[in-house]
Protein backbone atom coordinates (compact mmCIF):
# COMPACT_ATOMS: atom_id res chain seq x y z
CA UNK A 1 0.00 0.00 0.00
CA UNK A 2 1.19 3.29 -0.25
CA UNK A 3 0.89 6.04 2.64
CA UNK A 4 0.08 9.99 2.52
CA UNK A 5 -0.09 12.04 5.71
CA UNK A 6 2.43 11.01 7.99
CA UNK A 7 0.81 6.97 7.27
CA UNK A 8 3.66 6.03 4.34
CA UNK A 9 5.52 3.08 4.63
CA UNK A 10 9.31 3.24 2.95
CA UNK A 11 8.29 2.04 -0.38
CA UNK A 12 8.69 3.56 -3.31
CA UNK A 13 6.71 5.29 -6.26
CA UNK A 14 7.60 5.85 -9.60
CA UNK A 15 7.65 9.65 -10.85
CA UNK A 16 8.30 11.06 -14.35
CA UNK A 17 11.50 13.29 -13.95
CA UNK A 18 9.27 16.04 -15.45
CA UNK A 19 6.34 15.82 -13.21
CA UNK A 20 8.99 15.34 -10.03
CA UNK A 21 11.22 18.54 -10.87
CA UNK A 22 7.88 20.75 -11.29
CA UNK A 23 6.10 19.13 -8.45
CA UNK A 24 9.56 19.58 -6.43
CA UNK A 25 9.49 23.21 -7.02
CA UNK A 26 5.76 23.45 -6.24
CA UNK A 27 5.95 22.51 -2.74
CA UNK A 28 9.10 24.58 -1.75
CA UNK A 29 7.16 27.35 -2.94
CA UNK A 30 4.21 26.49 -1.19
CA UNK A 31 6.29 25.94 2.45
CA UNK A 32 5.61 29.19 3.90
CA UNK A 33 1.67 29.22 2.92
CA UNK A 34 0.99 25.74 3.74
CA UNK A 35 3.96 23.88 5.42
CA UNK A 36 1.63 20.63 5.99
CA UNK A 37 1.04 20.13 2.44
CA UNK A 38 3.93 21.29 0.96
CA UNK A 39 6.38 18.85 3.65
CA UNK A 40 3.53 15.59 2.77
CA UNK A 41 4.77 16.52 -1.24
CA UNK A 42 8.36 16.77 -0.59
CA UNK A 43 8.49 13.55 1.17
CA UNK A 44 6.55 11.76 -2.16
CA UNK A 45 9.14 13.23 -4.21
CA UNK A 46 11.83 12.04 -1.74
CA UNK A 47 11.11 8.54 -1.86
CA UNK A 48 10.34 8.90 -6.09
CA UNK A 49 12.03 6.92 -8.37
CA UNK A 50 12.73 9.72 -11.17
CA UNK A 51 12.64 8.11 -14.77
CA UNK A 52 12.32 10.02 -18.57
CA UNK A 53 9.02 10.63 -18.94
CA UNK A 54 9.08 8.62 -22.22
CA UNK A 55 9.52 5.48 -19.93
CA UNK A 56 6.91 5.75 -17.56
CA UNK A 57 4.66 2.56 -17.60
CA UNK A 58 0.93 3.32 -18.92
CA UNK A 59 -0.20 1.89 -15.70
CA UNK A 60 1.42 4.69 -13.28
CA UNK A 61 -0.35 7.45 -12.03
CA UNK A 62 0.99 10.89 -13.57
CA UNK A 63 -0.05 14.43 -13.64
CA UNK A 64 -2.85 14.72 -16.02
CA UNK A 65 -3.83 11.13 -15.70
CA UNK A 66 -7.56 10.31 -15.63
CA UNK A 67 -7.87 7.69 -12.90
CA UNK A 68 -10.39 5.04 -12.23
CA UNK A 69 -10.65 4.00 -8.58
CA UNK A 70 -12.51 1.57 -6.48
CA UNK A 71 -13.61 2.76 -2.64
CA UNK A 72 -13.85 0.70 0.56
CA UNK A 73 -17.02 0.07 -0.16
CA UNK A 74 -16.75 -0.84 -3.91
CA UNK A 75 -18.01 2.39 -5.55
CA UNK A 76 -16.15 3.39 -8.38
CA UNK A 77 -14.73 7.09 -9.78
CA UNK A 78 -13.11 8.84 -12.31
CA UNK A 79 -10.69 11.50 -11.24
CA UNK A 80 -8.27 13.57 -13.13
CA UNK A 81 -4.79 14.60 -11.40
CA UNK A 82 -4.04 18.02 -12.03
CA UNK A 83 -2.28 20.74 -10.63
CA UNK A 84 -4.22 23.25 -7.99
CA UNK A 85 -5.03 25.72 -10.67
CA UNK A 86 -7.01 23.31 -12.71
CA UNK A 87 -8.83 21.81 -9.85
CA UNK A 88 -12.53 21.21 -10.10
CA UNK A 89 -14.47 19.01 -7.50
CA UNK A 90 -17.47 19.43 -10.35
CA UNK A 91 -15.30 17.78 -13.19
CA UNK A 92 -13.49 15.75 -10.68
CA UNK A 93 -10.23 17.24 -11.49
CA UNK A 94 -8.60 16.91 -8.19
CA UNK A 95 -5.78 18.54 -7.27
CA UNK A 96 -2.02 17.12 -6.17
CA UNK A 97 -2.01 19.13 -3.23
CA UNK A 98 -5.10 17.47 -1.56
CA UNK A 99 -4.24 14.08 0.43
CA UNK A 100 -5.79 12.26 -2.20
CA UNK A 101 -4.03 13.84 -4.76
CA UNK A 102 -0.88 13.42 -3.26
CA UNK A 103 -1.61 9.78 -2.04
CA UNK A 104 -2.16 8.81 -5.76
CA UNK A 105 0.46 10.21 -7.76
CA UNK A 106 3.21 7.50 -8.58
CA UNK A 107 0.73 4.52 -7.41
CA UNK A 108 0.12 1.91 -10.12
CA UNK A 109 -2.85 -0.05 -11.48
CA UNK A 110 -3.88 -2.60 -8.79
CA UNK A 111 -2.25 -0.69 -5.67
CA UNK A 112 -4.22 0.55 -2.82
CA UNK A 113 -3.58 4.23 -1.20
CA UNK A 114 -4.58 5.30 1.83
CA UNK A 115 -4.15 8.94 3.56
CA UNK A 116 -5.83 10.58 6.29
CA UNK A 117 -8.29 13.10 5.32
CA UNK A 118 -8.51 16.08 6.57
CA UNK A 119 -10.17 15.99 9.98
CA UNK A 120 -8.33 12.90 10.46
CA UNK A 121 -10.29 10.18 8.79
CA UNK A 122 -8.26 7.55 7.49
CA UNK A 123 -9.30 6.47 3.46
CA UNK A 124 -8.13 4.65 1.07
CA UNK A 125 -8.94 3.59 -3.02
CA UNK A 126 -7.69 0.91 -5.22
CA UNK A 127 -6.24 1.73 -7.94
CA UNK A 128 -8.32 -0.39 -10.94
CA UNK A 129 -7.52 2.06 -14.09
CA UNK A 130 -5.05 4.89 -15.60
CA UNK A 131 -5.26 6.44 -18.74
CA UNK A 132 -2.07 8.32 -19.22
CA UNK A 133 -1.98 11.82 -20.54
CA UNK A 134 0.26 10.81 -23.15
CA UNK A 135 -1.52 8.08 -24.86
CA UNK A 136 -5.18 8.53 -23.64
CA UNK A 137 -5.76 4.90 -23.76
CA UNK A 138 -6.97 3.42 -20.98
CA UNK A 139 -4.42 0.53 -19.89
CA UNK A 140 -5.61 -2.06 -17.11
Amino acid sequence: MQYATGLRPPSRILISDTDHDRLTGLARALLDRAPETAEELLLEMDRAVVTEAAAMPPDVVRMGSIVTVRGEAGETQRIMLVYPGEADIAENKISVLTPMGTALIGAAIGQAVCWSSRGGRELSVTVEAVDTPASGAQRR
